[in-house]
């Protein structure tokens, strides 16, 4: 029994640190996406491109809590895709070639 639970727990930290390598795999990248983003003419790509950073961090949380993992995800999605929207809806009607 007791073998079973070292066992176990061995493989629960060997989920954690997958999970976390990931997550800081997918925010730098991610964040590199978005920067090298504004050269992108699609908005939709754009929109990709934060989208893995917000995974990746959402990745990092969820070693700590699922609950904030959720939150932290819903609220980055959320706010970076209104911040895109309306950057690229002011860029149009500037009449700029999105």
């Amino acid at each position: 029994m007791k073998l079973e639970r070292i066992i176990w727990r061995e493989i629960v930290l060997i989920e954690l640190e997958i999970l976390f390598y990931t997550g800081c795999i997918l925010a730098v990248l991610g964040s590199l996406a978005a920067v090298a983003g504004p050269g992108v003419k699609d908005p939709i790509v754009r929109i990709f491109n934060t989208e893995i950073a917000a995974i990746g961090v959402s990745l990092i949380f969820l070693i700590y809590n699922h609950t904030l993992a959720l939150m932290t995800f819903i609220a980055a999605t959320a706010v970076i895709t209104l911040i895109l929207l309306r950057a690229i809806t002011r860029l149009e009607e500037m009449g700029a070639d999105v």
